[in-house]
């Protein structure tokens, strides 16, 4: 294509030029009259050659084209490359890694990046989690745990906001490692040009791209781990996964028959911790492994994924208080014995308080009969007037020495409270109060069974503690022990673990028609908007009543077993079928502690948006009442995978009154464990908690190894870049100053010493020396 000029370097020659054209088109337009031949060979003839004529007359003005480049080291250019682990992958079919690819055209003989520092000030960077600058791309080693993609472009984009920017060259397969999915704007970058590394075809790969845990407190309802998984190159294939535990002992091993290729399927496992706590466990899989292969893979990082699991929370301490000895206070204690993470306080009251009253004789005078023998040991000498109350299980020989707890410190003392066949006069005043702030304000669980003095007929109608109570207790009938009732579930029941016990629907219809009859039915009204029915009774007149009734109440819930001879479940069963009853009050004691919280709570909560991913430690301490503490003290000590802890102090959060915050970066892959050790001002130690989490900076990076065009397309096209294969990027770098640059300099040059120009004149010249020929013409 001919450029036209735009500048004429001798103007004054414009005269001569036109009298020389017009002095040569008169002679061709007589030359071609005078020829014997068709009209159009004279008209194609004399416009070729006049054509000819025009260029070659040009020259005599020295036609010049003025146009723009960039001033040479004026203009910032980067150079950013990925140094992340995914560049280890091995295309199918290569013996080369992305890296090697990478390394050969980022060498520093390479002509095209010689051909950039001409025109551009050049920067290079390296970026994984975090990004460094380098002299060379000789440290380039593929060996970082994470693509931050978005972070390396704008930490880029801040650090030369002052500079005049000509654009970023981005080397990448385009999966970020700090993107959440959400949308981000991009326009705020200068032009972006990736450079796609990879095939868009899948490599051999399996991938175990996600695990979750669901766990409860409930022994019917085992650990579950879900791992979602996707395979390449598999199809048809068989493959192996297994759960080891911290010891990497296998716990289960699946095989995987006749996978299909990039649809994801889930594996499962149910496994039941040996001990209560922190627990960690290993995901694995491998290809054919029905064979027992595992090779011909892309990468074997992405083949291994972690699962943390919490199991631990106590010891809790549940408070019993009965109004008399029974049976289900004998069970119960036989069910929770075992049970290294409960322990069961009881307060049984063997005999009532006597009427109080004075015998005087005649003269106002008290009968030394009843005035007793001695002067001492006036107060340890028990009243008549007041209940006769046996303790069991305290923890020393003060602990309920003056019967129920009477302060928050006390009561508080406990997770949860469990009322039997006891009245509401038993409680004081100040301590149905303190029994509404123990569930309300400090988060404990009340359970009220269904004994002869509990609900209606303990008259707990408008007291404190009715209120907390599912059900309304205004009216309705006592313990009925008139008809047998017969227990079933509501579907509201089937959802909650806790009140299944068999871990099938079929196996659990079977256990509640094996159950016997129950005699014992407190009637109430109506239930309490709010409250759920997970258990009813049948009735042999056909009607149906409330039999375990729950709801939340303040920061704790309350919990109503209306029936009140759960004993017969155990009475004449042998020892080897007592567990299901057991295990019934098990998982409703677990159930009533398992969001009660203790003085010192803590969580782990992984950033996503850092390329970094650290893990921020939450602590929450609260004092004797339960409210949150401030000016306490509170060390977190890390304890690494294969490494010695760490010891952090955790700082108080400003927003927030009694949270403390201590943030960790994990920098290995594995399980992490976290000691929470929380002091008040005075150095007494208020409670302590181990928590635990994972870190996979490679599981993520490998989660796919396909590159990611659509984020890299939108990266570019926000910006005003060009997506760019990895071979083209000599052609990229020639057109490169043709783009909009920031400061750029007029450049001249004669269009005459174009090559276009030279060929053009002898082409019209050929064209009309060829009609001529063809025509016969001299």
């Amino acid at each position: 294509m001919i450029e036209l000029p735009n500048v004429w370097a001798a103007p004054e020659w414009q005269t001569p030029a036109i009298a020389m054209v017009a002095a040569l088109a008169a002679a061709l337009a007589w030359g071609y009259l005078r020829a014997q031949v068709a009209p159009w060979v004279r008209w194609v003839g004399g416009a070729l050659k006049l054509l000819a004529v025009v260029l070659l007359v040009l020259i005599l003005l020295e036609p010049q084209r003025s146009d723009t480049k960039p001033v040479p080291g004026a203009n910032l250019f980067v150079v950013l490359a990925d140094n992340s682990q995914s560049l280890r992958v091995r295309e199918a079919g290569s013996d080369a890694t992305r890296g090697d690819r990478l390394k050969q055209q980022l060498a520093g003989d390479a002509e095209w990046l010689t051909r950039l520092a001409q025109d551009f000030d050049v920067r290079r960077y390296l970026f994984d989690r975090r990004t460094r600058p380098v002299a060379e791309f000789d440290e380039l080693t593929a060996d970082g745990t994470g693509s931050a993609i978005a972070g390396a472009l704008e930490s880029v984009a801040r650090r030369y906001a002052d500079r005049p920017s000509a654009g970023i060259l981005l080397f990448t397969d385009g999966n970020a490692t700090d993107l959440d999915g959400g949308s981000r704007d991009w326009t705020t970058l200068p032009p972006v040009y990736p450079v796609v590394l990879g095939a868009d075809a899948a490599a051999k790969d399996l991938s175990v791209t996600r695990v979750t845990v669901s766990q409860t407190n409930f022994e019917a309802a085992p650990v579950n781990v879900a791992a979602e998984i996707v395979c390449h190159g598999y199809a048809g294939e068989d493959v192996a996964f297994e759960l080891l535990d911290e010891r990497q002992q296998r716990l289960e091993r699946q095989v995987i028959a006749g996978v299909e290729d990039g649809k994801p399927f889930a594996v499962r496992f149910q496994v039941k911790p040996e001990a209560h706590g922190v627990a960690f466990y290993t995901v694995r899989g491998e290809g054919s492994g029905a064979r027992g292969e595992g090779l011909g893979e892309a990468t074997l990082e992405n083949n291994v994924r972690f699962a943390a699991v919490d199991r631990g929370g106590g010891p809790y301490r549940v408070l019993y208080v009965s109004g008399r000895p029974n049976w289900e206070f004998k069970f119960l204690r036989r069910a929770v014995a075992d049970d290294p993470e409960v322990a069961l306080v009881g307060l049984v009251r063997i005999a009532n308080r006597e009427p109080r009253f004075k015998f005087r004789d005649r003269d106002g005078n008290a009968n030394p009969l009843f005035g007793g023998f001695s002067e001492a040991g006036g107060e340890e000498v028990e009243r008549y007037d007041e209940p006769v109350l046996v303790r069991l299980g305290t923890e020393d020989q003060n602990e309920l020495k003056a019967g129920f707890p009477k302060s928050a410190d006390e009561l508080f003392r406990y997770d949860a409270v469990v009322l039997d066949d006891v009245e509401a006069e038993f409680f004081t005043a100040d301590q149905q109060t303190l029994l509404q702030e123990f569930v309300g304000q400090r988060g404990g669980g009340l359970l009220m069974l269904g004994g002869q003095e509990s609900f209606v007929k303990g008259k707990y109608d408008r007291t404190l503690v009715g209120e907390m109570l599912p059900v309304y207790v205004d009216r309705g009938g006592g313990a009925n022990a008139e008809q047998a009732h017969r227990l079933d579930l509501t579907r509201e029941g089937w959802l909650q673990p806790w009140v299944r016990v068999r871990s099938t629907e079929e196996e659990e219809l079977k256990r509640l028609a094996e159950m016997p009859a129950f005699k014992t039915l407190n009637r109430v009204s109506a239930i309490k908007p709010g409250a759920s029915v997970l258990a009813r009774a049948k009735n042999e007149d056909g009607s149906v009543s409330p039999a375990l009734v729950v709801q939340r109440f303040g920061r704790g819930r309350a919990a109503a077993l209306l029936v009140g001879d759960v004993w017969r479940w155990h009475v004449g069963r042998k020892s080897h079928e007592d567990a299901e009853p057991a295990r019934a009050w098990r998982q409703a004691v677990r159930w009533l502690v398992a969001e009660t919280p203790k003085r010192v709570e803590a969580s782990a909560e992984r950033d996503e948006d850092d390329p970094n991913q650290p893990v921020r430690v939450l602590v929450k301490a609260f004092d004797e009442a339960y409210k949150p503490l401030d000016n306490a003290a509170v060390r977190v000590t890390v304890t690494p995978p294969d490494a010695e802890p760490i010891e952090l102090a955790a700082e108080p959060v400003d927003a927030t009154s009694g949270v403390y915050a201590a943030t960790y970066v994990p920098r290995t892959a594995g399980p992490y464990r976290a000691e929470v050790v929380a002091a008040a001002a005075d150095a007494s130690e208020i409670g302590r908690r181990t928590i635990g989490w994972t870190a996979e900076p490679a599981a993520d990076e490998f989660r796919t190894l396909t590159p990611n065009r659509a984020l890299l397309e939108r990266i570019a096209q926000e910006t005003g870049g060009e997506v760019l294969e990895l071979d083209a990027l000599d052609e990229f770098v020639e057109t490169l100053p043709n783009r909009k640059i920031p400061i750029t300099e007029p450049v001249i040059y004669p269009v005459w010493h174009r090559w276009a120009m030279f060929f053009a004149v002898v082409g019209l010249l050929v064209c009309e020396w060829g009609l001529r020929r063809w025509k016969g013409l001299p």
